[in-house]
């Protein structure tokens, strides 16, 4: 899905005479100039902060700038591709194939139930279409692999409320305060305002790092040392309230699900949260390490039965990661991926699709 920021609009400009109906020939003089060409796009459907976000029609070439990042997640993910490619290199189809390909979905950490759902799925599209050679089977292996993601496929909508609230959990490790600095990037990027809540109050440094990125993307930080989690993001949204900004970003401590006490906090978070704003946090988004495997799905179910998650951020897809493990998510609980990473760099965090996932995955 692609998308943009839409920006105030300018003041009018001079009466001219209206457009031809399609189909209708154009009586305009031979001298006017041709309307410019729709410029190439990318990136998350973030709408205005006073406009209704629309969308606009994708140009049909990748853009330099998203081939270079497509280029960096095919090697990241470049072992799994290689092991999953190997088992369509001879010359039939047999039981053989299938069953080495439900080894290497498995190995690649989609889990057993998107494996049979791929195998079942691949096994009826070569029946019906009569699919006879591994190279046809593979790129229906790409079609059936991009369906099952394609619940994950959505925009993170930035515009509907001002500011639009977004909280931000995670484990220890997953890439969390890194990917709020990119996050925080991709919005201004957009033009939109940002302003960030170090909430994240046990650990000195968690609040020091978010600081840094704050000066990297010369955005404004609420912050107290050894201030209460729930009083700093009540204080941050009321702050980007009387501020007018676009999003509020707020850091959450790092804890694993099984630490109940700190899941507790992260609930009472979000209640102070609604105290400063009714309909807030708008988005809940956790991040998780793409290295996980099968505990990222874990993960995932369980902060979501504690705080109604409505988006992911996928990390650490450089190298390491085998990647299965959004099949696992798309089977198991579809929340939409909004973002993955593909390195520490700001510029590398970037909207998911999942054509292009899948591609990458079983290139």
């Amino acid at each position: 899905m692609f998308s943009f920021f839409k920006k105030k609009s300018p003041p009018p400009p001079a009466a001219t005479a209206p457009e031809p109906l399609a189909g209708t020939p154009s009586t305009a003089p031979a001298t006017q100039p041709a309307a410019p060409a729709p410029l190439p796009h990318t990136g998350s459907l973030i709408g205005s902060a006073l406009l209704a976000p629309i969308e606009i029609p994708v140009a049909p070439a990748t853009p330099p700038e998203r081939q270079k990042w497509l280029d960096k997640l095919k090697a990241g993910l470049g072992k799994t591709a290689s092991s999953i490619s190997g088992v369509f290199g001879g010359s039939q189809i047999d039981e053989d194939l299938y069953e080495n390909l439900e080894g290497a979905l498995l190995m690649a950490d989609a889990g057993v139930a998107a494996t049979e759902t791929l195998i079942t799925d691949l096994r009826q599209k070569a029946k019906t279409s009569g699919i006879t050679h591994p190279t046809a089977l593979k790129n229906a292996l790409i079609t059936s692999l991009s369906e099952l993601l394609q619940p994950l496929q959505k925009p993170l909508v930035i515009g509907q409320h001002q500011p639009t609230v977004i909280m931000v959990a995670g484990v220890n490790g997953a890439g969390k305060t890194t990917s709020i600095g990119k996050l925080t990037k991709h919005l201004a990027d957009h033009h939109a305002s940002v302003l960030l809540a170090a909430a994240d109050t046990f650990r000195a440094a968690a609040r020091e790092q978010l600081t840094v990125w704050a000066d990297r993307n010369t955005v404004e930080i609420i912050s107290q040392e050894g201030g209460d989690p729930a009083a700093v993001s009540f204080d941050a949204v009321n702050a980007g309230k009387a501020r007018k900004k676009d999003v509020v970003l707020i850091d959450t401590a790092g804890r694993l699900p099984t630490q109940l006490h700190l899941m507790e906090e992260l609930k009472k978070i979000k209640r102070v949260i609604q105290k400063a704003d009714g309909t807030a946090p708008h988005e809940v988004l956790l991040v998780i390490d793409g290295n996980t495997g099968q505990n990222a799905v874990a993960q995932v179910k369980a902060f979501d039965d504690a705080l109604g998650l409505t988006g992911l951020i996928v990390t650490k897809l450089d190298g390491t990661a085998k990647g299965g493990v959004l099949a696992a998510i798309a089977r198991e609980r579809p929340i939409p991926v909004y973002f993955i990473g593909v390195g520490e760099k700001l510029d590398e965090l970037e909207t998911f699709n999942a054509r292009e996932f899948a591609q990458a995955l079983l290139a």
